[in-house]
């Protein structure tokens, strides 16, 4: 099964380790220098120029999507892929 995170981005999902709230990013000290570390790295992507409101990550890398963690997680737990629930 395919996430498509917004913009061109589309993962499989099982590529996906985890999806954090953007705003859990924001009170959690360990989010933030984890989301820091990754951007020092250049490993974080930004999805488009919207503000984000999730972090996903993978092993390769950290991608911020302007679709809510909510959203993401029912296409992740639809057996069809769609993006039409933007």
């Amino acid at each position: 099964m395919f996430i498509h995170l917004g913009g061109d981005i589309v993962l499989k999902a099982e590529k996906i380790i985890t999806i954090i709230d953007h705003q859990s990013e924001e009170a959690s000290a360990e989010n933030k220098a984890f989301i820091k570390d990754s951007m020092e790295k250049k490993r974080t992507q930004r999805v488009t120029e919207d503000a984000a409101k999730s972090i996903v990550v993978t092993d390769e890398c950290v991608y911020l999507s302007p679709i809510s963690s909510h959203t993401l997680k029912r296409r992740a737990e639809t057996p069809t892929f769609s993006h039409e629930e933007e």
